[in-house]
């Protein structure tokens, strides 16, 4: 009777605590149904609540899957709620809000709201970096000399990133300066992306005029002859940036099977927060080395840096390369600076504003042909990120979905139809008769 009592005591007791703490664990491939590292992060930077509602019939499938979703985040985020609205019983709030699809989530946070048909960790995650950006971040890109794209297909454009900075929340256009000489009052970064034909001086001079009142810049330069900056050496000079003659050759990326000599390797980066906790290669097709030598009022930070082995060639690229020590510049050679300079005065306790700036020596690592290459899509996320200052989102990667398909070819297809087919129900059927003939035998 003690051990009854004292048992049913401790069931009590372990079922009382159940309601109150809770322990899961993810034995899936990949964790995918884990929160991954990229979306706890977000929401430790996202302080307040968030409200998720969603609008679902009294379908349990649907609820469920939306509550498992949801879930991952709310042990992450204890302010974090979910509510289940019946579509059909308000009518006029569906179609207020733009509703759908039976299940569709409405989120709010700090009074913006975005709907979410995707129910799905990337789409929610996505959709919370979106909503944690106060205010809008447009990028306008330079157009009307050839520059790469932003939302083009073409493997020299950009229409890749251009797709992923849009999935992040930016808002991306391209400006004509000679159709419209002036730059949208909205600009948080102006790109300029390999231009190929020389800028009229009165365009330079409104890019000069952008950057000298405090505007923020990325400058995707491209190596070339001796026009390969196409008019925009005041903008050089104003930045106190030079370009090394030649091309960059890294015999580095011939060991990782790479056999042309214009590709560039980097591995190892210096302290910045572009490039903090980055612990992944990032490749460059065709670059050029910068000397860098501000202005008084500019700070400048090298953010990549080839290796010792390589140099710039300023010869022939064909056939053998060799580095000659009587015209080549030898490695490492700097491929990309951030520049910062102080605008006005702080404000209190307020950070002093900043204007930044960040030069490469390559276009080509953020095209659709090389984007996928190392970490060439974390890094320019993180550029973008650095520029318009949301530094808290700069460490959070693009999360990648795994490949969960089995391809199999059709000899596979076939054998494993035949033997499950043909092949193991005869192995049966010869067994069980010879069962059954040694059984008749004795």
């Amino acid at each position: 009777m003690l051990f009854s009592l004292l048992f049913l005591a401790v069931m009590g007791v372990l079922a009382y605590l159940g309601t109150r703490y809770s322990f899961t664990a993810d034995w899936t491939a990949n964790g995918r149904n884990t929160l991954s590292s990229a979306s706890s992060a977000l929401l430790e930077q996202m302080p307040g609540p968030i409200t998720i509602t969603s609008y679902a019939t009294e379908d349990q499938g649907v609820r469920q899957a939306v509550r498992e979703l949801v879930d991952r985040y709310r042990r992450h985020k204890a302010d974090l709620t979910l509510r289940f609205v019946n579509p059909d019983l308000e009518p006029e709030t569906v179609r207020a809000l733009g509703i759908r699809v039976n299940g569709e989530l409405r989120v709010e946070y700090q009074g913006r709201g975005e709907n979410l048909q995707n129910l799905s960790e990337q789409g929610l995650t996505n959709l919370l970096q979106r909503l944690a950006r106060s205010g809008e971040r447009w990028l306008v890109f330079v157009e009307g000399h050839g520059e790469r794209k932003p939302l083009g297909k073409a493997n020299f454009d950009l229409g890749q990133w251009g797709q992923q900075l849009t999935t992040k929340g930016f808002k991306v256009q391209t400006h004509n300066l000679v159709q419209n000489p002036q730059l949208p009052q909205n600009t948080r970064v102006l790109v300029i992306a390999g231009p190929q034909v020389n800028m009229l001086p009165g365009e330079v001079a409104m890019i000069n005029q952008y950057v000298a009142a405090g505007g923020n810049l990325l400058w995707l330069t491209d190596p070339g002859g001796d026009d390969k900056l196409h008019g925009l050496e005041p903008l050089a000079a104003q930045l106190g940036i030079d370009f090394q003659p030649g091309m960059i050759v890294d015999p580095t990326t011939q060991v990782l099977g790479v056999s042309d000599p214009r590709f560039a390797l980097v591995a190892d980066y210096p302290s910045h927060p572009i490039t903090k906790g980055f612990d992944m290669l990032t490749l460059f097709p065709q670059s050029h080395g910068l000397i860098i030598t501000p202005p008084q009022e500019w700070q400048a930070r090298v953010l990549l840096q080839t290796e010792k082995r390589s140099w710039s060639e300023t010869g022939d690229l064909s056939g053998s390369v060799n580095f000659d020590a009587g015209s080549d510049v030898p490695g490492p050679l700097v491929l990309g600076v951030a520049l910062t300079r102080a605008l006005g005065s702080s404000d209190g306790d307020a950070p002093q504003p900043q204007q930044r700036v960040v030069v490469t020596g390559d276009g080509d690592f953020l095209s659709n042909a090389y984007l996928g290459n190392g970490a060439n899509l974390l890094l320019g996320m993180n550029m973008v990120n650095w520029l318009v200052n949301d530094d808290r989102l700069i460490n959070i990667p693009v999360k990648t979905a795994t490949d969960k398909n089995l391809q199999l070819s059709p000899r596979a297809q076939a054998a494993i139809g035949f033997g499950f087919l043909v092949a193991l129900p005869l192995v049966l059927t010869i067994s069980g008769l010879l069962i059954s003939w040694r059984r008749r035998r004795r």
